[in-house]
């Protein structure tokens, strides 16, 4: 050997051969130097944060089998390294992604349980109806089997959001300082994460899970029908709608979420098509169950006007508000004064020679459907709620009273939000399946 190399492009490199043997043992040193140099790097770049804000370094070990494990090291580490995976973190110290597909699929989960506690809400309305006392008369009760069923649901809806919240706390967000389009460092300081969460969204999903309807219905309700005072089940069970305005609201950014991470809502277009309808079929299950809440009010506030007249005739008994429950139907003097009442005929709603207007609410007086059974009743309202809504209310013929013609304008604007949101849902399908 003359101590040439011949090199791949087809020179030659005449050296000597003491010097060739030299540089051959040369070049392990550097090939294994420049390996430990990379592997160094990528040590000292690959860092996790957990939630007690120590750095822990994945390193690699080489194991006796020869081939490469990762093992955290830190300080007090012991001379054997293990592996450790995430997965293995306990529940209540791990730290969720937000756009891992654990959350994405809690995230569709919930939405389910939201528009469920969206739909089970609005029963509560249906709980007061009209019934019959021992003397023929007419009188306000409450459905106590419906009660019971409705709380149950409503209770597991609610646990839901409670643990919606819980999640919240544990769910790292991407800081504001390092978002480049997008991206950007995760935090998973479980103190920092808590501080934003109360500045944020922990007002609204507290009001959101809150029981405000068990409480009404068993509490308040009770108390009010001991103390004597007036009928007002019916502006309470109103006032519980409150509550509906935050869970309403939290869809919004919910489908949001799930939309930045798949794109969509719903994964085919026919899911999407029942999304949709279910919105709209919603929305007509609000407006029926509200009519028939206002159509009772507006049915007691007319006996409660013609008692008042009744309280300055002499020779007649005394007219109370209380009088028009049925839980004191069988009182001596609730029959008494029931024998010698006008209040009854003069708030006939079939009667049309009557003063007092009931408008739109009339229907449901005269076809007796505040005073039927609840699947018979709860249809019939869905299908009141769901004509009006798709006829944006055309057919209604209201009276001068200020809350019935707010109603009628509320049925006509959610009629045309929902039409259009139905449209533009339906040309955003068919551009991506035709895409």
């Amino acid at each position: 050997m003359d101590g040439s190399v011949w090199l791949l492009g087809g020179g030659k490199v005449v050296m000597p051969l003491r010097a060739c043997r030299d540089q051959s043992l040369l070049l392990p040193s550097m090939f294994s130097s420049k390996v430990e140099d990379e592997m160094e790097v990528k040590r000292e770049r690959t860092v996790r944060f957990y939630h007690d804000e120590k750095q822990v370094k994945l390193g690699y070990q080489l194991p006796k089998s020869g081939g490469f494990s990762i093992g955290k090291v830190g300080s007090g580490s012991s001379g054997s390294s293990k592996v450790f995976s995430e997965e293995y973190e306990p529940w209540l110290k791990r730290i969720f992604d937000p756009g891992s597909e654990i959350m994405l699929k809690w995230n569709r989960v919930f939405l389910l349980a939201c528009l469920v506690a969206l739909f089970v809400d609005p029963l509560y309305f249906y709980l007061p109806s009209m019934g019959q006392g021992n003397d023929n008369s007419s009188c306000i009760k409450l459905d106590e089997h419906l009660s019971i069923v409705v709380t149950l649901f409503r209770t597991i809806a609610d646990l839901f959001y409670l643990l919606h919240i819980v999640i919240k706390f544990r769910t790292a967000y991407v800081a504001p300082s390092s978002r480049v389009f997008g991206r950007g460092e995760l935090v998973m300081d479980p103190k920092k994460i808590a501080r934003r969460y109360l500045r944020s969204d922990f007002t609204i999903d507290l009001v959101a899970a809150l029981p405000l309807p068990q409480i009404v219905i068993w509490l308040i309700i009770p108390a009010i029908r001991s103390s004597n005072a007036d009928h007002n089940n019916n502006a309470l069970a109103m006032i519980v709608l409150l509550q509906y305005i935050p869970r309403l609201y939290l869809i919004f950014p919910l489908s949001n979420q799930i939309i930045k991470a798949t794109g969509v809502v719903t994964k085919t277009a026919w899911a999407g098509a029942a999304y949709n309808l279910l919105l709209y079929m919603l929305a007509s299950h609000v407006l029926g169950a509200s009519w028939y809440l206002l159509s009772i009010e507006r049915q007691t506030t007319c006996w409660k006007s013609q008692c008042n007249k009744e309280t300055d005739v002499q020779n007649m008994p005394q007219c109370h508000p209380k009088y028009l429950d049925c839980d004191f139907s069988d009182k001596s003097e609730r029959q008494l004064w029931a024998n010698s009442t006008q209040v009854f005929a003069k708030c006939n709603a079939s009667d049309d020679s009557i003063i007092f207007q009931f408008g739109i609410f009339k229907n449901a007086l005269t076809n007796g459907a505040v005073s039927a059974k609840f699947m018979e009743k709860y249809l019939y309202c869905l299908w009141w709620g769901l004509q009006n809504l798709s006829s944006y209310g055309q057919n209604l013929s209201t009276s001068t009273y200020i809350g019935e013609t707010s109603f009628a304008i509320l049925i006509a604007i959610v009629g045309l939000v929902l039409f259009a949101h139905l449209i533009g849902n339906m040309q955003v399908m068919y551009w991506a399946n035709t895409l």
